[in-house]
């Protein structure tokens, strides 16, 4: 027996003990992938670093607080805030430091692309490393560098003889030297954000508040700056008069190690402080001209320099606003250069800072009430053009309620342009979100399918109606089919301007009113003369509803044989108002005519009743009566005899004269000649009955010709 190898079989056999997926692209890992720079997660991440970058220049100017007058005549550094604002600068720092391992990973457009539309991306990593390299690896390797830890941590324990003085000058040039990459690095940040986005801030009120972060920011940067100089004058004047006492006059000499509060506890310091005139001579409240503190004296009046670190930073930071708003005008200062030159810049920025934060504040402020002031616009122009044409009062006022109730329901927005600027899918999504739920409400269009629906919410429209509007009028042409959303109608008609017919109902939110279209739309050779209305509907109350206007449903019918079945044809017959209406008119005279009939027959039984039972009860007056009543003129005249004397027997036995006998019988056989006559006519009109022509149902679409 010779068997047979299939390599199809067994390799088949093979793939189906692999448990995973097999898949024969090479994945890659997370880390490894090059972003879009317009893409959702890096358009993110600029955000929260751009958070990260202003919270970073906020926290570099709180080094400028670290050191503190601790005492008469000395100077320290505080190092619990040192702890606390070294250890949030590095948790900030590895922040930047992810930052550029990200650049590394963020694809870039080639400028020769861009010639149309986007632009081609540029994926190659090592493309992406050189271009960085060249251009902003450098600013963002010096804005994340850990300098002022190094200072703080390695450098300065390190050094021997190291003075608070030393720390303070050391430690705010370096701040001061890095706080510049740290601030340029913001601008190309703030542009992509722009660039991808449109706005950093995309609310009026979040622009203000940005707007005012950064104002707030500018007057930490001086409030800080200006306690550092005043700490640094107050040096200037300790060293000034130090150096006056080191020439050996005063016993113990003055040395500059005694201006640190590390040496408090030094015995000679403690017998120079209690001999020397330094504390007299740089006391800025008691100042007599011997040293000029200028703009920084107030620092000292207000003990600034010694209060706690939240004191001290609320009022910097109010100082800082305080003179950038007034532009600098409250500062007295000194002769010295770099004062008035510091007090010059102050002045310069807060004008450019504040009129920028007030340009800003009221352009925002502006953006939100614009479309307010174009309503207030637009409606004084109503008021004018319905003055100029003389409308009637009540008139005026319906037109004023209609601008006021558009106002509320739409704040001024122009729903249609903006839909007809976005492309045919979003629309077509947008539609089905603003539509559906509500057409769903309607119980004829509940049983479409999602295609057909798509197909009507895709081509509704809008439509807001207030209060004694009349929508349709009976008679007039229904131009379009109307689906309640919000709202009371109330739909009546007189059937034509019939006597003593009027039919009224109300309509709410899930009904539908101009129903007439629809029967015209789905008729297969419908005129292009549209229906005329049965009913009058008018709004009871502000109505918000969305019409179908009657071209959009011709071409749903015309699409969509669907909306051709029967199911929807006896849904529609169902819960359409004006078959309703037919529906009630039929019953109503089907059961007036019954009632009409019935008390006919009732009358024709007791009067054939209380006619004849006397006479029935004769039989000889019964024949003769009947064939007398069946016959014709001659044959009555040849049983004239037998009759009459029938008749004078009757007479007789009831004991009544023979004339009103005679008189009698031919009456009663002509009231029952006639009664039988009513009940023939009654019969035929049972058989025959219809409808009056105005209570016809409406028109049935012939559904023949599509079969």
């Amino acid at each position: 027996m010779v068997h047979s190898f299939h390599p199809y079989t067994a390799a088949s056999a093979r793939f189906r003990q692999i448990s995973v997926p097999f898949n024969l692209r090479k994945t890659k890992p997370r880390w490894s992938e090059i972003l879009d720079p317009g893409s959702e997660t890096v358009t993110r991440w600029n955000y929260i670093f751009f958070v990260i970058c202003i919270m970073g220049l906020f926290l570099d100017p709180l080094f400028f607080f670290l050191p503190l007058i601790g005492g008469k005549a000395c100077m320290e550094t505080d190092l619990q805030i040192s702890i606390y604002v070294t250890s949030i600068r590095t948790i900030a720092d590895l922040f930047y430091i992810f930052h550029i391992i990200i650049k590394f990973r963020i694809a870039f457009i080639a400028p020769g692309s861009r010639v149309f539309g986007r632009g081609q991306l540029v994926k190659d990593p090592w493309a992406i490393a050189s271009r960085y390299l060249k251009k902003d690896f450098s600013i963002d390797l010096a804005a994340c560098l850990p300098l002022p830890q190094i200072m703080i941590w390695f450098v300065i324990p390190a050094t021997r003889n190291s003075t608070a003085a030393y720390t303070n000058h050391t430690l705010s040039l370096i701040v001061l030297i890095q706080y510049i990459p740290r601030f340029i690095q913001l601008f190309p940040l703030n542009r992509r954000i722009a660039k991808n986005t449109g706005v950093v801030a995309k609310t009026a009120w979040s622009g203000a508040v940005y707007n005012l972060i950064l104002f707030a920011l500018t007057a930490h940067i001086v409030g800080s700056s200006w306690y550092v100089l005043s700490i640094k004058r107050q040096y200037e004047c300790w060293k000034q008069e130090c150096g006056k006492e080191h020439n050996g006059t005063h016993s113990p000499s003055c040395n500059l190690e005694f201006l640190d509060c590390k040496t408090t506890n030094n015995r000679e310091r403690q017998a120079w402080l209690e001999k020397t005139n330094v504390n007299e001579n740089c006391d800025a409240i008691n100042d007599e001209g011997k040293f000029q503190f200028g703009m920084f004296k107030e620092a000292f009046k207000n003990d600034v320099a010694s209060a706690p670190f939240v004191s001290k930073y609320f009022y910097c930071l109010w100082w800082g606003m305080r003179n950038l708003c007034a532009y600098g005008q409250d500062i007295e200062v000194s002769t010295m250069v770099g004062e008035t030159s510091f007090c010059i810049t102050i002045a310069s920025i807060g004008l450019v800072q504040f009129s920028h934060l007030m340009s800003q504040i009221q352009t925002f402020l502006q953006s939100t009430t614009a479309r307010l002031e174009e309503w207030r616009v637009k409606r004084r122009d109503t008021e004018e053009w319905m003055r100029h044409r003389q409308l009637p009062p009540e008139l005026q006022e319906r037109v004023r309620r209609f601008v006021q109730y558009q106002w509320i329901a739409t704040r001024g927005v122009d729903e249609k342009s903006i839909l007809n600027s976005l492309p045919l899918d979003i629309r077509r999504q947008i539609q089905r979100h603003l539509c559906l739920a509500h057409v769903r409400r309607v119980p004829f269009f509940a049983q479409m399918d999602d295609q057909l629906l798509d197909a009507i919410c895709e081509r509704l429209k809008s439509s807001l109606n207030t209060r004694d509007t009349h929508i349709f009028r009976e008679g007039a042409p229904v131009s379009e089919m109307l689906f309640i959303v919000r709202g009371q109608l109330e739909s009546s008609t007189t059937d034509g301007g019939r006597t003593g017919f009027f039919n009224s109902i109300t309509l709410r939110a899930g009904d539908f009113c101009g129903e007439e279209l629809l029967t015209w739309a789905l008729m297969p050779s419908s005129s292009l003369n549209l229906p005329v209305s049965t009913r009058t509907v008018k709004s009871l109350t502000e109505v918000e509803a969305f019409a179908l206007r009657a071209e959009d449903l011709k071409y749903v019918a015309s699409q969509f044989k669907r909306l051709h079945s029967k199911k929807l044809q006896h849904a529609f017959r169902y819960y359409s108002h004006q078959w309703r209406t037919w529906g009630a008119c039929y019953i109503q005279v089907a059961w007036r005519r019954y009632k009409k009939r019935k008390l006919a027959l009732d009358l024709f039984r007791e009067e054939e009743y209380y006619y004849t039972h006397v006479l029935d009860q004769d039989p000889d007056y019964n024949n003769g009566s009947t064939s007398g009543a069946d016959d014709d003129d001659d044959d009555n005249d040849d049983e004239g005899p037998t009759k009459t004397s029938s008749l004078r027997r009757m007479a007789e036995q009831l004991h009544i004269p023979l004339g009103p006998a005679i008189l009698a019988s031919k009456f009663a056989a002509t009231t029952k000649r006639g009664l039988r006559k009513v009940a023939t006519r009654l019969e035929r009109e049972t058989s025959s009955a219809k409808m009056p022509k105005k209570l016809f149902k409406p028109n049935e679409p012939d559904f023949s010709k599509d079969s």
